[in-house]
Order: structure tokens, then sequence, then C-alpha cells
């Protein structure tokens, strides 16, 4: 698999070095690739989910709430399509309010539905319930059309250039900057109509300078000590402790640029805590 993401990157490199990069920091720079299964509305690949759709849940699973975004069959992503400890088999339901609720709250959720569970249909739209409301923007995201997703498995880079805000670049690559803007233009990741989900890989956020974990992780902290998440559990500040569950970019018209990141603490992860998920939403306006 590894030598199949490098393949895949070859484009990447030659473009790289053409702009002038040392090939030696290039070649460094594709070491930290990592595997990801890309979903989309298109391709050819196997089904391995869906946008939208009838929300099955489990009896005693409360109703969620943030609106019901998507559904992944994890027994479908092709083996090795992402490096996280998934589990083999089951559903990933995945939430998300993707409009501004406050700068450091949790904007979505996660649930799994181990396989041969019985589940129940539930109302899309008992998030209301919740008080949230997203007005127009919420309007928009109940336009987006429902779809199966095909699953594809990509290689993926960090598309940040800096560990955080006192530092310069990231250690060891002077040429950090560059080549995130070489791999911005040298892929196709962003999502035809919405309807793309990332699972696994680099977060992605549009206007990112710094790793967009490490404010997930910082905001996660704050609603933890707040008393807002995290069930009263040690939640960390350092960033290598997560890992980006999914990602969805779905191209509303506002806030445009909408990038929204589940990440999870990867202790949380292999013990399949998917409750302590955090999920942050990024826009543009």
């Amino acid at each position: 698999m590894l030598d199949e993401l490098r393949e895949k990157l070859r484009p990447f490199c030659v473009k790289a070095v053409e702009e002038g990069i040392p090939a030696e920091e290039v070649d460094r720079w594709i070491g930290q690739a990592r595997p990801c299964a890309v979903l989309t509305s298109g391709g050819d690949g196997p089904v391995a989910g869906r946008f939208g759709g009838p929300l099955l849940l489990p009896a005693g699973v409360p109703d969620p709430a943030h609106p019901y975004v998507a559904s992944v069959d994890l027994a479908a992503l092709p083996e090795d399509s992402t490096d996280l400890p998934l589990p083999p088999a089951g559903r990933l339901l995945l939430f998300a309010s993707p409009w501004y609720i406050s700068d450091t709250a949790n904007h979505g959720q996660a649930v799994y539905v181990p396989a041969g569970t019985p589940v129940e249909e539930r109302d899309r739209n008992a998030w209301h319930d919740h008080g949230i409301e997203g007005g127009a923007e919420a309007h928009a995201f109940r336009s987006l059309p429902q779809c199966e997703l095909r699953v594809r498995t990509e290689p993926d880079l960090p598309y940040y250039y800096l560990p955080d805000w006192s530092s310069k670049t990231l250690p060891g690559f002077p040429h950090a900057y560059e080549l995130t803007e070489v791999w911005g233009s040298a892929r196709d990741r962003r999502p035809f109509q919405g309807h793309q989900l990332q699972i696994g890989g680099y977060p992605d956020q549009e206007d990112s300078e710094v790793d967009p974990l490490n404010d997930l992780a910082s905001r996660a902290v704050q609603q933890a000590e707040q008393g807002y998440w995290g069930g009263g559990e040690p939640v960390s500040g350092a960033v290598e402790d997560w890992v980006l569950l999914a990602h969805w970019g779905p191209l509303l018209h506002y806030p445009e640029g909408t990038d929204v990141q589940w990440g999870i603490q990867r202790a949380d992860l292999a013990a399949r805590r998917f409750d302590r998920t955090f999920t942050t939403v990024y826009g543009n306006p």
C-alpha cells in the first residue's frame, strides 16, 4: 500500500521539484503520507456509505443534537484505506451543524452502530428540539441532495505548515509553506456539490496555517473544563494525542469555504469511544 501511495504522489513530487524545492526535502515530506478513504457520489469504487438517507439508530441511543450528515459502512472500506484503528464492521454515523454556534462549542458528534445491532428509524429533524437554530444555513443544509457514496483510497499530506502559532515552520521542513501550496494545487480533493467525505488522513481547512487538530484539541479541553463536553473524563490538549476521524466540505453558500472536522483522541478511538468525538466547523464568510 505504501508503494501505491508513493506512486500516486509522483505528480506532486515532480511539480514540487520544478518549483525549486530540494528533492531530498520533497522525499522526506511524502514520508508523512497517510492513507485516507475518500467517499464521493461519483466514481467506480464500491458503495461504502450514504450522504443523508433515513436515520437508523439503536433504541437506547438518544436523538442526536445535530443534523445527520452521513453514514459509513466500515466493512466496505478497503483494507488499509486508513491507518486508523477503526472497527472492522458496523456503521459510523456522522452529525454536524455546519454553521457557527459559538467559537468553542462542539459542533457535531459521531455514533458507532456495531454490525447486527437492531435499529429503528428516527426523525432526522429531532435536532431542532435541542435548541439549535441555523436559519438560512439550516435550510441550505437540508437542500443538499442525498446519495450513495463510493470509496477510493488516496494518499494524504499535511495541508498546513505551522505546528502552532509560535513556530515559523514545521520542524525539518524549511519549505513547508511551498510544499503545502504545491499539494493544494496538485490534488483535487474539494467535493462536488457537497458529496464527499474523507475518513482518516490529515485535516483540511481553507486558509489554515496551523494544524486544525491543534485548534480542535484546544477547544475540546476548554469545553471539558467548563463541563460542556467529555463526561468528566480527562481530555488531552496535545495534538499528537488526536487523529482526524473525518472531514467534510459541504460547499454551503454561507459560510463559504466551510470545513467540518471530526477529531478523536487515539486512546478513545482504540476503545471505540466514539461518543468522545469532538467536531469543529470553519467558515470563510
